[in-house]
């Protein structure tokens, strides 16, 4: 998993990619159903009186971290592409006042929302920056959006009054798989008061991984190798990170599922000794123009591959990084994964 550390790069001079390793204590969602706010009868100063919206308070238990929701958030920051574009999906645009730190190009349909939404910073802004965004919510989707050394630890917000929110992906040691998708869009839409509205994404999500499942049943499964980056040695994805089951969802086998770990390194010999028929690269934005086109390169150009099915065929697959988390991109990337495993299924 991706913590924002630096791993190995290829030779060539490209900038450090990000990367994520083990996450933090469990989570559990203890929500009730969350409804938009409303005003009380006026007080003697006629002014509204303020009371809890209907539904709320609510109390969410995220990463050790017990919250209690007054009312829903009106002013988020989002640290971190994969939380934005869910925020932009359950229509919550007009919460939002900072975003920062993209990784992928933008699914088209919330592009415009998402330009629209100021950038506090091309990678994670400082404390202070988000605090002049003045959020009553930081939700972070990688565990360095909290990053202690950086003075952004979830401490630091709430003793300057901000609740925190992050992804589930870092709430635990288990194994992460589509269901930690579906429960992270249910906890947000029950934070923000639209559980119908998350009800609704999530259903749509899951007919979209069925209708991929649907077209590659009874398909020969393919064997996958993800590669992410390196050179020396192969930085890819274990048997606990949802690429794993997204390609098992496609139709395929990671050839690396055995990998007790969310991303490992692995020896050029090992991925020479498993014969992958399907080679999925991971796409990070931020690595420049060309990124994915130089990984192919650097594949192509290793003798000791060139047996290896996947290379003498040049079969390859390629996921944006934000489509392999936990967030609304991991239901598209089974329609891009089974199609590119089992093409003939799509014809």
């Amino acid at each position: 998993m991706y913590d924002g550390m630096p791993h190995a790069p290829l030779s060539s001079p490209t900038p450090a990619r990000r990367r994520r390793r083990p996450r933090a204590a469990a989570a559990a969602l203890t929500a009730a159903v969350a409804l938009l706010a409303g005003c009380g009868p006026a007080d003697g100063d006629g002014k509204p009186e303020a009371r809890p919206a209907a539904g709320f308070p609510v109390t969410v238990d995220n990463c050790g971290v017990r919250t209690t929701y007054d009312r829903p958030p009106s002013r988020v920051v989002t640290i971190h592409q994969h939380p934005a574009e869910l925020l932009l999906s359950l229509g919550l645009a007009d919460r939002m006042v900072g975003t920062a730190f993209p990784d992928s190009a933008v699914l088209p349909e919330l592009a415009e929302e998402y330009a629209a939404v100021p950038e506090l910073a091309p990678r994670e802004p400082s404390f202070e920056t988000v605090l002049e965004a003045d959020p009553d919510l930081v939700y972070g989707g990688y565990a360095s959006a909290f990053d202690e050394s950086q003075g952004r630890s979830r401490k630091a917000f709430a003793d300057a009054g901000i609740n925190t929110h992050l992804n589930r992906e870092y709430c635990g040691g288990k194994r992460v798989t589509m269901r930690d998708t579906y429960d992270e869009i249910r906890t947000i839409g029950t934070v923000f008061g639209v559980p119908d509205r998350a009800g609704k994404l999530v259903a749509d999500l899951e007919d979209r991984v069925e209708g991929a499942v649907t077209a590659v049943r009874g398909e020969p499964e393919v064997s996958v190798f993800v590669y992410d980056s390196g050179d020396k040695t192969a930085f890819t994805a274990g048997g606990r990170s949802l690429g794993t089951e997204l390609i098992r969802l496609a139709g395929g086998r990671n050839v690396f599922a055995d990998l007790d770990d969310v991303f490992g390194d692995v020896s050029w010999e090992q991925v020479v000794a498993r014969a992958p028929e399907v080679i999925a690269i991971y796409d990070y934005a931020d690595d420049g123009a060309g990124s994915v086109e130089r990984k192919k390169k650097f594949l192509l150009s290793q003798p000791a591959l060139a047996d290896v099915p996947a290379i003498r065929d040049k079969r390859f697959v390629v996921l944006p990084l934000t489509a392999t988390l936990v967030g609304i991109r991991s239901a598209h990337a089974v329609e891009d994964l089974a199609r590119g495993l089992h093409p003939e299924s799509f014809r």
